[in-house]
């Protein structure tokens, strides 16, 4: 059963609408056998004997009601007690045939829509189908709360402090720190609680005056061994000795005024004890320069997107194993064992994000397994966590950031501690702090990854992170080194993202190792014409793609949000185990993940310059070369019209993506060279000719200076005879399909467009249907998420089957089909025709209809996704490739047989 399938199965359900088989009409349309629901129908398998109500067990529980009922609160209460129900259900569904209420008891997911709404829906019961929904957690609100206080308060303490060298700045974010262990320490019973806050708001002035020098005191105190402190008041002997470096060297304490200092009060009344670790990363986020955070590649990730690297990574795996555990002692036993024998290591680790969230969830699953191994035998009673912070490895550049990584770990393990308390009632003392050695501060790319996180026997390592971006236009000198350093010997590795050190370095870390590795990444990598730079190499190293993200943006809790477009990309040893791709919408099953992050083989898509099918040849427009002074507005070109009689021969409309676009108008001066004593005769047009052979004159590029000797003329001199497709270089994603021009003889073309020139109307179909959009979106490069049109890339590389003159008929009825909507509404941009929410039905259903039409050209059965679209595409991609070389070797085969006859 196929989406598809089941939205037209519930279509139809809901088109004939009938109470007494609703449910089972349901059942039946996310493909249930037939014979379990006649069963269901007829009693034998619903284990309800109530009038309205079915239990299928693992399935099922479903009740309806009339209409004056109180539907939430009954659904409500099934809500709260799922257990009460004895077939452990998958899901609860409530109506009244008006409102359907229903609840996922795995992923505590609700629905509450019209009934009618249903088919708007249909993913929530996929599982049904066999087909299980990805799961994203949600934000913490209290992080994000907390990160915006720290936010404030930074900005106040600014205003009245210097911040104009890096000491400076160092030495603000080191009191930032020690302030987040003060807020932290007082809510989770470190200190005794609301010691630090109320210390501040009994003991200093209300201006502020006198805290800067109270907290340098304050600070020295939490430095000193009880032995070592004489004569203190008791409010200061309150606070304990912490130790583990946090307050160890002397960075003084900013002046404060009154509202710093109600700032600061104002952050110590948040409930901290709820709050994660990874709001370090927030808070360097949030005082760190956007000039800094940029040059260093920082985009701290928040805890739903660190999960969807950490549970398909290996969290997944290792909860799969306990529920496979549970009831025998021995695989306990040595799933304990697993645990405390795995090695985590972020080659990139900033503030420790990664290495936080996936410290506390082991140390959750641990708990679990000591419950579980309880219930069965007492051994493990009086034992505690085997997990070891000495098993989480880091390597970060920054320096405090280094320092807070360390600190975060710390605070981790005292919340996991605190919850082991709670559930097994006994702990480890809190203080003093111990230092841990395994977060090393240096340059990941230079530093020997093995050395940092050793290989252990027996023992398994998983490598993640997110990595510094960094295309290679903003590289620094330092980090194209880097790149030299790492990708030595390699050749055509300059165009790769600074990323690309992290997956080669972690490539040659895992090869023949019990290791994988899963990135968080810019989605460039997986891209145009770095795929073919960085993939082979990883490829050949005996590795596969083990899961992988597809494109998706996030924004994290961070003050400074850095709305980055990425994908996930795991990778380990080749091997038999599952291989799935996570969508927006989906989590895929494939045999085969290539590098573009779709299901098929690993090949490469490279440049060509020639067309891999039949289509015809596509080119740029036309290039100015410093022939901006032909180029005139609307404005210009009237005036110009109305003052010189017969000018208007000499002006063309001018169009390029952003024209054809959103429809504003520029005009070119177009001059062919028998016309260009005439055209120099009006004084404008020799003016505007003179400036351009300036320009060109006073430039550095030869090309240019050659150029000058007809001024009157773009680079380019292209024009179209008969009409022309136009493709827009970039575009934006959220469009369904791009907006191509098709212009005639009286248009010029701008090089911000790729261009089939004098084509035949069936290229327009072809080059404007969804399965060109989706080998486009795959093979070519992007702009954050806004697609780049190639037409090395993705339209010579595009593969078409033969067509026939009757096949090539078809389609260009269907373009004419797609022009004709678009006049129907002349007064509107294709920006505004092509706003996937806004787009008229009539153009929408012109084109549903251009991409059947295409889709039969590859086969006769319909496509039945986006996925099975790029599969079948790649594997004609290298069956053609196949060909053209198998037709290439015949060719030179048959040349030397008739050199030899000669």
């Amino acid at each position: 059963m196929n989406i598809t399938q089941i939205e037209a199965n519930l279509q139809k359900t809901l088109s004939v609408f009938d109470k007494d088989t609703f449910i089972y009409d349901v059942l039946l349309a996310y493909g249930q056998p037939k014979a379990s629901i006649t069963r269901l129908q007829q009693g034998s398998l619903n284990l309800s004997k109530i009038a309205g109500e079915i239990e299928w067990k693992k399935k099922l529980f479903f009740k309806s009601v009339f209409k004056e009922d109180d539907i939430h609160a009954l659904f409500n209460t099934l809500k709260i007690y799922p257990k009460a129900l004895k077939n452990d259900p998958r899901f609860i569904v409530v109506t009244d045939f008006e409102t359907l209420l229903a609840f996922d008891t795995k992923t505590n997911d609700s629905l509450n829509i019209p009934i009618l709404d249903l088919v708007k829906h249909y993913d929530f019961f996929l599982p049904w189908a066999g087909m299980e929904k990805a799961q994203v957690q949600l934000e913490n609100p209290a992080d994000v709360k907390a990160a915006e206080k720290m936010g404030k308060l930074y900005g106040e303490i600014k205003k009245d402090n210097p911040t104009d060298t890096p000491e400076e700045v160092h030495n603000l974010n080191i009191f930032l720190s020690r302030l987040l262990f003060c807020f932290f320490a007082e809510d989770t019973g470190i200190f005794d609680k609301s010691l630090f806050t109320n210390a501040i708001s009994s003991h200093t002035q209300p201006d502020g005056s006198d805290l800067n020098a109270y907290l340098d005191t304050l600070f020295t105190i939490m430095n000193t061994p009880p032995q070592y402190r004489t004569g203190l008041a008791v409010y200061l002997e309150a606070f304990p000795y912490v130790n583990g470096g946090l307050f160890r060297n002397n960075h003084a304490a900013p002046v404060f005024s009154k509202r710093s200092r109600q700032t600061i009060i104002e952050c110590g009344e948040l409930d901290w004890s709820a709050i994660n670790p990874d709001i370090f990363g927030s808070m360097i986020q949030a005082v760190v320069s956007a000039e800094d955070r940029g040059s260093l590649g920082m985009h701290y990730t928040s805890v739903p997107n660190i999960m969807k690297v950490i549970e398909p990574l290996f969290l997944n795996d290792l909860k799969e194993e306990f529920e496979a555990s549970k009831g025998n002692l021995k695989k306990l036993n040595a799933l304990l064992q697993r645990l405390w024998n795995i090695k985590i290591f972020d080659p990139a680790c900033g503030s420790g994000n990664f290495l936080i969230i996936a410290y506390k969830e082991l140390r959750k699953l641990e708990m679990l397994i000591f419950k579980e191994i309880d219930a069965v035998n007492q051994m493990y009673s009086n034992q505690f966590s085997g997990i070891s912070l000495g098993n989480f490895y880091g390597i970060e550049l920054d320096d405090f950031a280094h320092e807070v990584a360390i600190l975060s770990l710390w605070f981790a393990e005292h919340q996991m501690n605190q919850a082991f308390f709670n559930e097994f009632k006994r702990r480890k003392p809190a203080l003093p702090l111990m230092e841990t050695g395994n977060i090393v501060q240096g340059n990941a790319t230079r530093l020997d990854w093995a050395e940092i996180c050793p290989y252990t026997e027996g023992g398994e390592v998983f490598i993640l992170g997110n990595p510094p971006y960094l295309g290679s236009s903003m590289q620094s000198a330092e980090q194209k080194e880097d790149m030299a350093y790492v990708f030595k010997g390699i050749e055509g590795y300059k165009n790769l993202d600074y990323i690309a050190c992290w997956f080669l370095k972690g490539a040659k870390y895992i090869q023949n190792q019990n290791a994988q590795f899963a990135f968080v990444s810019t989605n460039s990598i997986c891209q145009g014409e770095q795929v073919a730079m960085l993939w082979p190499h990883i490829f050949n190293k005996n590795l596969e793609i083990g899961f992988a993200y597809t494109s998706f943006k996030w924004v994290n809790n961070a003050k400074y949000n850095a709305g980055v477009t990425v994908v996930i990309v795991g990778i380990r040893c080749i091997n038999k185990t599952l291989k799935y791709i996570f969508t927006a919408e989906r989590k895929v099953l494939t045999n085969n993940i290539n590098a573009y992050l779709a299901s098929g083989q690993n090949i490469m898509i490279e440049k060509r310059s020639k067309m891999l099918s039949a289509l015809p040849e596509m080119t740029y427009g036309n290039k100015a070369v410093y022939g901006e002074p032909l180029i005139l507005s609307t404005e210009e070109k009237e005036k110009l019209t109305n003052e010189y009689k017969g000018i208007s021969i000499f002006f063309k409309k001018f169009i390029g993506a952003k024209e054809l676009i959103d429809g504003s108008e520029r005009w070119v001066i177009w001059i062919r060279d028998e016309d260009l004593k005439n055209a120099l005769s009006f004084k404008p047009l020799f003016e505007r000719i003179e400036n351009v052979k300036n320009l060109r004159l006073s430039s550095k590029d030869i090309g240019a200076n050659e150029l000058a000797l007809r001024a009157h003329q773009f680079r380019d001199t292209f024009e179209t005879t008969t009409q022309s497709v136009v493709v827009p270089l970039t575009t934006s994603e959220k469009r369904n399909y791009i907006p191509l021009g098709f212009f005639f003889n009286e248009t010029i073309l701008s090089n911000a467009t790729s261009v089939v020139y004098d084509a035949d109307a069936w290229v327009f179909t072809v080059i404007s249907s969804k399965m060109h959009m989706i080998w486009v979106r795959a093979v070519c490069g992007s702009l954050e998420t806004r697609i780049r049109y190639s037409s090395v890339l993705g339209y010579n590389t595009f593969p078409v089957p033969p067509l026939s003159i009757a096949q090539k008929e078809e389609l260009k009825q269907h373009t004419y089909r797609i022009l004709r909507e678009r006049e129907e509404y002349s007064g509107k941009t294709l920006a505004q025709l092509y706003d996937p929410d806004k787009m008229p039905e009539g153009l929408r259903e012109a084109h549903r209809q251009n991409d059947l039409a295409v889709e039969r050209i590859y086969r006769s059965r319909p496509f039945e996704s986006d996925e099975e679209r790029l599969e079948y595409l790649f594997k004609l991609y290298e069956r053609m490739i196949a060909e053209e070389k198998e037709r290439g070797t015949l060719f030179e085969a048959e040349k030397k047989i008739k050199v030899k006859k000669k």
